[in-house]
């Protein structure tokens, strides 16, 4: 049997996942969340999608050559635990722990791992567990997913939750070459974490929230450089402020947070509730701005010569996330083309390091094309979820679901469109998502009211057939995950007003047919309706939730909002 590989990840209790490579080929792969129904799935184990994965692929614990996790010990005579201890001296027992007990982390995690692994039918005992140190995992998932043969530059910049923050390097015939490791507290992304989480937002995922936000501010009116420098090829975060542990953290209300009661002093106190308001906003944008900064100086001084030779790049990590950052990225001249991994944060890391076990046992891996890598379920599937359901929806099969669709969206009203396998990663690109025609003036406001949401400055990202993207964006470059913001050509920007965002550019997926032909030709209808193959698309999810996995999920969100319908598969439900 092809050599078969098993990633899983979630050391730091959230977000675990779990990939599985067959031969070179990503079966699977899904997170945890979206079978625990628990956002971010904290302090579970990747158990569900493990489980998952192994179906998927009609194999057995048995047939899995090596499992591999995204987590490794980190040696007391490197840098990493003494650069932690010296920068947080302030907190003596985290300072300690990282140079007497800097590996108590991996190994309880390790006997987790074990002990799921048993519930899953594996052999403890004889069991090939092999662990890959995070950043290695996301550059590997970065590297090796790009498919890109030339010589290319490798960028991580993650957050603070292991030694581990930032990763210069890069990829040559198949190998991972590291150039610099910047290490805690030493962070872009922990610092974007913590002005999120100063903000109002969860500090996991609010991320995307505040760069959303930062459109609506002036970056010129706060001078946030005290809180970060680059120089002399060093990273320094000032933890008077940020990225602090320990008895420095602001506490409000019995919960702790990732930034100083100084940044407070400073900035004043925390929004009663998040809104595009002053100062809030400028706060944002001057957030937006010094990251995007020191992070582009960090690529030019580490990775400048590799790109002006190839012009490659692969990304990850949880600053990959920032699309204004990759949109300054793709714009650098001698930039030819940027990878960003689409499965953000814990769920790339397992798909990373199955990817690093592949290709070290000489199994290259194949390019990754999509993210369709979780569970699908038929119409006799859905129509069961439906008659089991407590709302009693009523549903007809319809033919040809995306000609039929297209005609509702046409006419302005905003679909829930519950398709073939689940996506991997943060965002839903056209398989569990709510879909509205972007050239319906008001759309946007239509679906956030139908939905109970009330953030009026978060965007909503689109979709778009290859064909129209070369005509309508200002740049051409790959856009298959949604990674990348693109500014549209003025005379489309009337016609598609309800995806550009207040900074003039829209969040984008540009779509092949070969990767979701349905979706692809949901396009192709709504282009001979509307004269335009895109389509506004938002996660198929409650606000706060995980998206939906399965039908009964589907059902549930469509229930609890003021949608209208609900396609899955062939099953149209529409509400009296």
């Amino acid at each position: 049997m092809a050599l078969t590989i098993l990633g899983l990840s979630g050391a730091l209790g959230h977000d675990p996942a779990a990939a599985l490579y067959v031969g070179g080929k990503l079966i699977a792969a899904a997170e945890e969340e979206r079978f625990a129904r628990a956002k971010h799935a904290r302090n579970r184990l990747p158990y569900e999608s493990a489980k998952f994965c192994l179906e998927q692929a009609g194999i057995t614990p048995a047939d899995v050559d090596v499992v591999t996790i995204a987590y490794a010990p980190i040696s007391i005579f490197g840098k990493a635990r003494w650069h932690y201890a010296k920068r947080h001296w302030y907190a003596p027992d985290h300072s300690l722990d990282a140079i007497f007990l800097g590996n108590s982390r991996f190994k309880r995690f390790r006997r987790k791992i074990l002990w799921c692994l048993e519930q899953l039918g594996f052999d403890a005992g004889t069991v090939r567990l092999e662990p890959i140190e995070h950043q290695l995992a996301d550059a590997s998932s970065a590297y090796y997913c790009s498919g890109f043969k030339e010589k290319t530059a490798i960028l991580c910049i993650g957050d603070n939750e292991e030694y581990a923050t930032t990763f210069f390097g890069y990829g040559e015939r198949g190998k991972i070459h590291i150039i610099k490791e910047f290490y805690a507290p030493e962070s872009l992304g922990a610092l974007y974490a913590a002005l999120s989480e100063y903000l109002g937002f969860d500090k996991l995922d609010g991320q995307l929230s505040a760069m959303s936000m930062a459109a609506y501010g002036d970056a010129t009116k706060y001078d946030f450089s005290r809180l970060a420098r680059f120089e002399n090829g060093e990273l320094i975060i000032n933890t008077d402020y940020v990225n602090v542990v320990g008895s420095r953290r602001y506490k409000e209300e019995g919960k702790y947070y990732s930034f100083s009661s100084k940044l407070v002093e400073w900035l004043g106190p925390r929004p009663e509730e998040t809104a595009a308001e002053a100062p809030y906003v400028h706060y944002a944008a001057s957030m937006q701005a010094l990251v995007e900064k020191l992070a582009l100086e960090m690529m030019d001084y580490y990775l400048g010569d590799i790109l002006r030779e190839t012009g490659k790049i692969a990304f990850a990590g949880s600053c990959s996330l920032n699309l204004k950052l990759n949109q300054r990225i793709i714009a650098r001249p001698e930039v030819k083309e940027l990878f960003v991994q689409p499965a953000f944060g814990e769920a790339g890391v397992s798909v990373g390091a199955a990817a690093y076990i592949s290709e070290q046992q000489g199994v290259p891996v194949e390019k990754m094309e999509n993210v369709y890598l979780g569970p699908n379920y038929s119409n006799e599937d859905v129509i069961a979820a439906c008659v089991s359901h407590l709302d009693r929806p009523q549903w007809q099969l319809i033919e040809d679901a995306p000609e039929y669709i297209a005609d509702i969206l046409a006419d302005g009203h905003p679909v829930a469109w519950f398709q073939g396998r689940m996506e991997v990663g943060p965002y839903a690109m056209g398989n569990r998502s709510i879909l509205g025609c972007p050239s319906v003036v008001g759309v946007v406001e239509r679906i956030k009211s139908q939905l109970k949401v009330c953030v009026p400055w978060r965007p909503f990202n689109s979709s778009m057939r290859d064909t129209a993207a070369t005509q309508m964006l200002e740049i051409d470059h790959p856009s298959t995950f949604m990674n990348f913001a693109f500014d549209v050509k003025d005379k489309y920007k009337r016609r598609v007003a309800e995806i550009v965002h207040e900074d003039k550019a829209a969040r984008i997926q540009v779509l092949k047919r070969e990767h979701n032909p349905r979706y692809y030709d949901l396009m192709i209808h709504m282009e001979r309706l509307t004269g335009i193959g895109v389509l506004l698309s938002t996660s198929l999810n409650p606000d706060g939730e995980p998206m939906a996995c399965s039908p009964k999920e589907a059902l549930d969100m469509f229930f609890s909002s003021d949608l209208q319908y609900l396609v899955m598969e062939d099953v149209l439900v529409v509400k009296a």
